[in-house]
């Protein structure tokens, strides 16, 4: 039985739609319409009752995922006890995040995977998006994560150098102050906040960019009367009346744990993705394709 078969029937499962999980495996949807008949051959049962826009498991592939898991499970287990046994042989891999890692469970994922594997020597970095990728390039990374926009073509030297691995998403909202007449607002259209002055940001970090094209795309040049690195800095200068920002959901709900400001939706909806990029042309050592197993799992 092909694990990789497995691991995308569980991947179907939970998406219950082809196109919608053979872009989540970065796969063709006819690639996996075939590995999931083979392995309905191989196990002699349909797994799926089917219609023309999605999927339904049957009680035959409600039986079998119970075990899929399992199976994907052990197969992580076993790689995980082998590498373990390379006492003599010390490993090190080196990850590059963007700094803001807590809210994605980045930092809980490292963690995870350092008690698991306890041999392997773990470094991180942190830097900006264009940094990490030229780290990347020049061995300093063995794979990074990064931000970019959801359904961005990707430039050509990117896809040149890098493979990548979709790990989560985000959208834009607007922050602003608990008195702001927007603030109670289930969505912002982003042409509302053309007269405000906003708070973003370092210029050439992605978020200044998408919060800049945003706006520009919204119809008007933002009037930016703060840039800085620190997205506390931003959330308190906006709590105390001197502009609102743009920035992305997960991260500022995380910090936001005092309500000192409000997060409004915007529209149009903009969605981030932090992704994973590994060089397409290097051998992966074998604790970085363990890293990567770890988080597909």
């Amino acid at each position: 039985m092909e694990l990789n078969h497995v691991k995308e029937f569980i991947a179907l499962t939970k998406t219950e739609n082809y196109l919608e999980a053979a872009e989540n495996l970065f796969i063709s949807q006819s690639s996996l319409s075939k590995h999931i008949k083979s392995l309905e051959v191989e196990l002699g049962t349909t797994l799926f009752d089917r219609t023309t826009r999605q999927v339904k498991l049957n009680e035959a592939g409600k039986v079998f995922l119970k075990y899929a898991q399992q199976l994907i499970d052990v197969q992580h287990q076993c790689n995980t006890a082998l590498i373990n046994l390379k006492e003599a042989e010390e490993q090190s891999l080196t990850i590059g995040s963007i700094p803001i890692m807590a809210p994605y469970g980045i930092t809980d994922m490292l963690i995870d995977f350092k008690k698991a594997n306890v041999k392997i020597n773990l470094s991180i970095i942190e830097g900006e998006t264009e940094q990490l990728k030229q780290k990347l390039r020049n061995d300093d990374c063995d794979l990074i994560f990064i931000r970019r926009l959801s359904g961005q073509k990707e430039v050509t030297e990117d896809l040149d150098d890098f493979a990548v691995i979709n790990f989560t998403t985000d959208y834009l909202v607007a922050v602003l102050p608990n008195d702001h007449p927007l603030a109670n607002q289930a969505l912002i259209d982003l042409s509302e906040l053309k007269n405000e002055e906003f708070l973003f940001l370092p210029p050439h970090s992605v978020m200044h960019n998408i919060s800049l094209q945003a706006c520009r795309q919204a119809g008007f040049t933002p009037s930016i009367a703060y840039t800085g690195k620190r997205a506390e800095n931003i959330i308190d200068l906006v709590s105390k009346g001197m502009g609102i920002s743009l920035l992305m959901a997960k991260p500022i709900s995380y910090i936001n744990t005092r309500n000192l400001v409000k997060l409004v939706p915007v529209l149009p909806h903009i969605e981030t993705e932090i992704v994973i990029y590994y060089k397409k042309s290097a051998l992966l050592s074998k604790a970085a394709s363990h890293f990567l197993e770890f988080v597909q799992r």
